[in-house]
């Protein structure tokens, strides 16, 4: 049965990475968001369990997300951003971009709200991602990218999705359907995008 966004998509963050099953999502006419685990008409696959092919990982031309950028191994904290990036299956460009965008590197930063760190991880999230100490770069780092794929997972491997939902949170993209309408965001999404691209990423889009 469908259950009310906000409620659906708490208890699917509750639950393990492994325990994903297939999340389908509908904006309704009034602009509220409805999702269910079981496909429908007007429904639209937000979350898809990975197949025996993929082994469990989301490809990019044929090979797994994990692909190093030819410009990053001289970033700071590259060897930590390449290992996270091998557990996770990311593009390590990816992570940098967020990295920049969030902290400019900086692992003492501390936002207003209360996020830590390099990837400014807030403490709800960081303890969800099993992060013990957010001013750690290597389990922040780590956290974050787990995180990341989370999101990436959430929004059908869409970047801008996922990183919208990274500054803004996933409640506020799944409401709007897509990118919030928070000047924030709309100014955070193109600048890790950008910065994504500039390290070696591949077009900015949905990853499949």
């Amino acid at each position: 049965m469908p259950s009310p966004a906000p409620l659906l998509l708490a208890a699917w963050l509750a639950l393990p990475l492994a325990a994903h099953a297939d999340v389908y999502m509908k904006v309704e006419p009034d602009g509220s968001v409805t999702l269910t685990d079981e496909p429908r008409r007007g429904f639209e696959r937000i979350v898809a369990t990975p197949g025996p092919a993929s082994g469990g990982k989301s490809p990019i031309g044929g090979t797994g997300m994990a692909v190093p950028a030819a410009d990053t191994g001289s970033l700071p904290y590259a060897p930590l951003v390449a290992a996270a990036a091998v557990e996770h299956d990311l593009p390590e460009a990816l992570i940098h971009a967020v990295i920049r965008a969030e902290s400019n590197y900086d692992p003492g930063a501390v936002s207003p709200k209360g996020a830590v760190g390099l990837m400014q991880l807030m403490p709800d999230t960081a303890r969800e991602m099993g992060v013990a100490d957010a001013r750690d770069p290597a389990d922040n780092i780590r956290g974050g990218a787990r995180y990341l794929k989370r999101l990436l997972g959430m929004f059908g491997n869409d970047v801008g999705l996922a990183v919208a939902a990274y500054n803004a949170g996933p409640g506020a993209v799944a409401r709007s359907g897509g990118t919030p309408p928070f000047a924030e965001t709309r100014r955070y999404v193109p600048r890790v995008i950008e910065h994504f691209e500039r390290l070696g990423g591949r077009r900015a889009g949905r990853m499949s």
